[in-house]
């Protein structure tokens, strides 16, 4: 080939280059038409009732968590969304959570009160009446010879984790129970009980039924005050015994204690709902985009004085209420024959703030194979700006869409660059940061299971995971901005001819 022709060709191909990029990175004016129709006022009237006081802050199980589900269903129902759950809407999600039941203990001198003189986190019954408490020091075998421990209670003294304590060997030398004194003073038991006694009062709630009886159904803690009160000695001198080297000697001579004791702890099923809206595709229906957010939140304070409901208007009913408005535009655009080629699932889950729970369970019990899902779309709290934002321009914290998927990177950043022009701040897409936040929202449950994902959120705010995250609070516009920019992702990811490559 002569020295021109080489040029003519590379020029060609330049041009043909030049082309094809002006044709991808050009609007397309059917999407913009429908991306003009995601609204402002839809999304405040919509977050006026999910983050409503009525709604009691939507706490998994709760009357308010119903009422918000009823609300979705119906309005994925007006749309004329399919229910793909037999027909339904809702996907139950079976949760179980351990409730605190009567626990006390009683010496011949006080009444110890559970969360403040003791901890009880077990869900055996036990009980008994006149029984005596036998020290074991820090319980290790040389601490036991010749202590007969058949029918009794064993009382360990040894500032280490509950597994270093050999509280299976106290057990299984014949003890109805073991008491354990593991916090190095008054303070740190303090603090544990404070923290064992919110996750009982929250209803900490798990997909898998926790299992009765066990070695921790048998393990009551207590503080060094207790102890005093049990055995009627120095705290301070018991402690010494444990290390001592004599210490079978002087532990010994510990005179028992007597105590009566009840404690039990129940497990309640609770049954909650994700909420399920399908649109069925055209040409690659087979195919589908998923597009999340959690309607659940933390409910109301249990104490104190003042607003005391957790309305989550931001967490998460911002994404709950873009999730909404996006199930509209596209129902609308498939009803004048503009309708995507892939499907969409809509789907706000629950149980988010108990652990992700609600799209746990749909990974596990996906209504739609896994392996059809073409990517998820996470929304969870893009209503605000965080103080790192108060004077910069509008923006976004995109998580994980570069974790899975080069392509969903690139064309994330593409759709961006042509519609919405919003700064994209990474700081969060680092899966080593301190806040982890790559996996501490639903979409993780998505990707673990190898599915490409973009995480929509828009930081930590002042307000986050208390009662004033209130609708007054939203910056209306920039959710509307940030709406337009997931349903034009979605369009993309919907429309396109090849589906996105995970590599």
């Amino acid at each position: 080939m002569t020295l021109i022709n080489r040029f003519s060709v590379r020029i060609l191909l330049f041009f043909i280059s030049f082309y094809s990029t002006v044709l991808v990175a050009q609007e397309n004016p059917i999407a913009r038409q429908y991306g003009e129709q995601v609204l402002l006022s839809d999304l405040k009237d919509n977050l006026s009732i999910i983050a409503s006081d009525a709604l009691e802050g939507r706490k998994t199980g709760s009357r308010g968590q119903k009422m918000a589900a009823a609300f979705i269903r119906a309005h994925f129902e007006e749309l004329g969304l399919a229910g793909p759950v037999d027909g339904s809407y809702y996907q139950n999600v079976p949760l179980y959570a351990i409730t605190a039941g009567n626990a006390m203990i009683k010496t011949n001198t006080a009444s110890l009160q559970n969360y403040k003189d003791f901890v009880y986190t077990g869900l055996s019954e036990l009980a008994g009446n006149e029984t005596e408490v036998v020290f074991v020091g820090d319980g290790e075998e040389a601490s036991l010879e010749k202590i007969e421990l058949t029918g009794k209670v064993a009382l360990v003294i040894a500032e280490k984790n509950i597994n270093d304590i050999p509280t299976e060997a106290l057990l299984s030398k014949g003890a109805k129970a073991v008491m354990v004194c593991n916090s190095k003073d008054e303070k740190t038991f303090t603090a544990y009980a404070n923290r064992m006694k919110r996750s009982f009062e929250s209803a900490r709630m798990t997909l898998k039924k926790p299992a009765s009886g066990g070695q921790m159904g048998s393990i009551i803690f207590v503080s060094s005050a207790a102890v005093e009160k049990i055995l009627n000695e120095k705290f301070d001198d018991l402690k010494s015994y444990s290390s001592d080297p004599k210490k079978l000697k002087k532990i010994r001579k510990v005179k028992t204690g007597i105590i009566s004791y009840a404690f039990h702890n129940s497990i309640k099923l609770v049954n909650s709902e994700n909420v399920l809206g399908y649109l069925e595709g055209t040409d690659k229906k087979e195919e589908l985009i998923v597009v999340t957010a959690h309607y659940d939140h933390i409910g109301k304070k249990s104490e104190g004085a003042g607003d005391l409901i957790n309305n989550g208007a931001d967490d998460d009913g911002s994404g709950t209420v873009a999730v909404l408005e996006l199930a509209k535009v596209f129902a609308k655009a498939k009803a004048e024959g503009n309708g995507p080629k892939r499907s969409i699932l809509f789907m706000t889950v629950t149980g988010e703030e108990m652990g992700l729970l609600g799209s746990q369970y749909y990974s596990e019990n996906p209504v739609f194979s896994l392996s059809s899902t073409v990517v998820d779309l996470n929304i969870d709290m893009i209503g605000r700006r965080d103080p790192e934002h108060k004077d910069k321009p509008d923006y976004v914290y995109v998580i994980g869409s570069d974790k899975l998927s080069t392509e969903l990177h690139q064309l994330s950043e593409k759709t961006n660059s042509i519609y919405t022009h919003l700064d994209f701040d990474y700081t969060y897409n680092d899966e080593n940061h301190p806040t982890n936040l790559y996996k501490r929202s639903d979409h993780w449950n998505f990707a673990k299971n190898n599915i490409p994902i973009v995480f929509y959120f828009d930081g930590i705010h002042e307000d986050y995971h208390l009662p004033s995250d209130e609708v007054d609070k939203i910056d209306f516009e920039l959710l509307t901005k940030r709406t337009k920019l997931v349903f034009y992702t979605a369009w993309e990811l919907a429309n396109r001819e090849q589906r996105i490559k995970n590599d």
